[in-house]
């Protein structure tokens, strides 16, 4: 093996697609890069990999909420009502025992269709490793929880011990 000085290993790396990348300013900047060789000019955010408080986030879709803490405010009560509903459908019941087999199929699995869709969706807004979003998240699970799933706003009457209490099976994570 023949040893380089620095500047021969530097001659080397800028001419290979590896020195393209070490000499870009950002590894943003390269990943811009199209297949003419053109940067294209745009707003990037840093993507957070840890827990982390503030207004400046996205959730969702680029750019939004952005910047605002208004809009922020709004994420935050979307986010919770959000998860309520996914706990309103897990205790929900809609089918009547006097439906068709085939049409209570077809809405129960409706039903369990749009309650894992609406989930995933909270699950990526919580993967924006935003604290408001997640404690805003477990706030709406739970309080969908003590409104529509636990015995304290229901009559011990409207339920016999044979019936069940959804028409959709436990959410489960």
């Amino acid at each position: 093996m023949v040893p380089m000085n620095s500047t021969a290993m530097g001659d080397m790396m800028n001419s290979t697609a590896m020195g393209d990348m070490m000499n870009s300013t950002s590894m943003g900047n390269m990943m811009n890069r199209t297949a003419m060789g053109d940067i294209k000019m745009d707003k990037t955010m840093m993507t957070h990999m840890t827990f982390f408080w503030g207004t400046s986030t996205e959730i969702f879709f680029s750019g939004w909420p952005g910047q605002s803490s208004g809009m922020y405010a709004v994420a935050l009560v979307l986010m919770f009502g959000l998860s309520m509903f996914v706990e309103w459908l897990s205790h929900t019941r809609f089918i009547k025992s006097t439906t068709n087999k085939l049409v209570a199929g077809l809405i129960q699995t409706a039903m369990y269709g749009l309650r894992v869709g609406l989930a995933y969706l909270v699950m990526l807004a919580v993967m924006s490793f935003n604290v408001g979003v997640f404690l805003v998240a477990i706030a709406g699970y739970t309080t969908g929880f003590l409104l529509f799933g636990s015995r304290v706003f229901r009559d011990s009457s409207e339920m016999l011990p044979y019936e069940k209490a959804s028409d959709l099976p436990p959410l489960n994570c």
